[in-house]
């Protein structure tokens, strides 16, 4: 099949993916044209649309400067809005389609700078020269839909290769955020990264530290939530990248001698990962890609490197890892800029993720299981998922043991939450009725009485007011 019949087959299948859009996007196209502009369809929606994916973004660029774009918009938009009118970009809404409309442009970080330099272009063909993959260098012009493809970007996506436009090199060292995208679209693609694109990874993996923290969460939360991000992530371990900004990652692979055997480390936090993400999609109750519970199972054992202890005869310990690791990842997040509720939740998951172990070697009393659903509190169900996830042992007898355990750990936890609320399980006399039936005034000993009735509660369950008061005065009575 020739070129420009890959072309046309592919402006078919655009058009059907584009459905009720394409009129509307026809409609801008003339818009433009008939004031004087060039505008295309460009990037990511022209891509998925080859791929016969629903497009949802409608990204374009034009010969346009902002202020033109706006004029042109002005009339014919319901609303219109400045995205980012330094770096060229106009945000519109007609009806239920939105769209972002940028002038064409270069743009490249300087040696020291955490924000790129913008420049606008003159040309669409200068404009795809600047984008970061082949596949997402294909524009559609508008309004004939002609397929614009300098780059064979249609060839690379049939044959499931990633590359740069112009030399890899040069377009990480101009982005180097682009080695963390490169990560992404290999893992959400299933893509395979040309040999120059890995080689310019390890030459410029320190780059990515002159890219700001929260560009760099960003883009690696976005690697995390694909289908497949294991592959991403080990392209970015193996070129040294993640070694910039998430260092614990890399050191996970652990130095394993032949007098001590234990399992590797890094793999295993990987097939954690893998296995969660299966959980989510198989396991009740079932949900959407969860970043929380993704970047928990990651990072679940990176206190094992600082906790491991040779205790001869062969074996390695890693006492106390979960609290070292939760402390080590509170740390590496407020760094990455992560919002706080989303770290406490990641680290509240590190630090329960062992609790379970030990339940299959002789049963929890009931206090045991309250306290393990009071102390996950709301990230009971992701707690659930990771400890699951968390057996990668290949011994079948000793994972259907475990699974069968926590199967039983999980039905004890239904049958007590029948009986009792325990996740807001609280002590069955507030403050004010402490203060009143110990006659003593707000302070340190009305938290330190309430604390008693919530072990009490814990341990003993639904007591009544009545035996609760009691038990109170017995406490006071007996507190120095």
């Amino acid at each position: 099949m020739s070129t420009s019949e890959n072309n046309s087959t592919a402006s078919n299948r655009i058009l059907n993916a584009l459905g009720p859009s394409a009129t509307i996007l026809k409609e801008l196209g003339e818009l433009f044209s008939k004031n004087g502009f060039e505008i295309s369809l460009v990037g990511g929606p022209v891509r998925d649309a080859v791929l016969g994916k629903t497009v949802k973004d409608l990204d374009l660029t034009t010969n346009a400067k902002p202020e033109e774009i706006q004029k042109t918009l002005k009339n014919w938009a319901d609303s219109i809005w400045d995205v980012g009118i330094k770096f060229g970009t106009v945000g519109a809404k007609l009806g239920d389609y939105v769209f972002e409309i940028t002038t064409y442009r270069t743009e490249q970080y300087e040696d020291s700078s955490r924000k790129p330099s913008v420049e606008f272009g003159k040309t669409l063909e200068e404009d795809l020269a600047r984008r970061d993959f082949t596949i997402n260098a294909m524009a559609l012009r508008l309004p004939s839909f002609e397929l614009v493809d300098i780059y064979n970007g249609l060839t690379d996506l049939n044959n499931k290769i990633l590359r740069t436009p112009l030399d890899a090199q040069i377009s990480f060292s101009e982005d180097p955020l682009r080695m963390l995208r490169a990560a992404r679209f290999i893992s959400k693609l299933e893509l395979k990264p040309q040999a120059d694109l890995v080689e310019s990874m390890n030459k410029l993996a320190e780059r990515i530290k002159i890219v700001s923290m929260e560009r760099v969460s960003d883009e690696f939360n976005k690697l995390i939530l694909t289908n497949k991000p294991r592959v991403g992530i080990e392209l970015l371990v193996e070129t040294g990248v993640a070694e910039h900004f998430l260092p614990e990652l890399p050191a996970l692979k652990l130095e394993v001698d032949e007098h001590h055997h234990h399992k590797d480390v890094y793999q295993h936090s990987l097939t954690v990962l893998d296995q969660v993400i299966n959980l989510e999609i198989n396991h009740e109750p079932k949900g959407k890609p969860d970043l929380i519970l993704r970047l928990a199972a990651l990072l679940h054992d990176i206190g094992k490197p600082k906790t491991r202890k040779f205790e001869g005869e062969g074996r390695v310990s890693f006492h106390h890892h979960e609290v070292f690791g939760a402390r080590l990842a509170k740390k590496r997040l407020i760094k990455l800029r992560y919002a706080n509720e989303i770290i406490d939740e990641i680290c509240l998951l590190i630090e329960l993720h062992l609790r379970f172990h030990g339940y299959g070697d002789g049963k929890w009393t009931d206090s045991a299981v309250r306290r393990y659903v009071r102390d996950a509190q709301e990230q009971l169900i992701r707690l659930h998922k990771l400890t699951r996830a968390d057996c990668t042992t290949r011994n079948e007898a000793k994972a259907e043991k475990l699974r069968k355990a926590y199967d039983d750990l999980e039905q004890r936890i239904i049958e007590l939450s029948k009986q009792e609320e325990l996740k807001s399980m609280r002590p069955e006399l507030d403050g004010a009725e402490i203060m009143q039936i110990l006659n003593i005034k707000p302070g340190p000993e009305v938290g330190q009485a309430y604390q008693f009735l919530l072990d009490l509660r814990l341990d003993k369950g639904v007591l009544g007011k009545e035996k609760a008061t009691e038990e109170l005065k017995t406490y006071w009575a007996k507190k120095p």
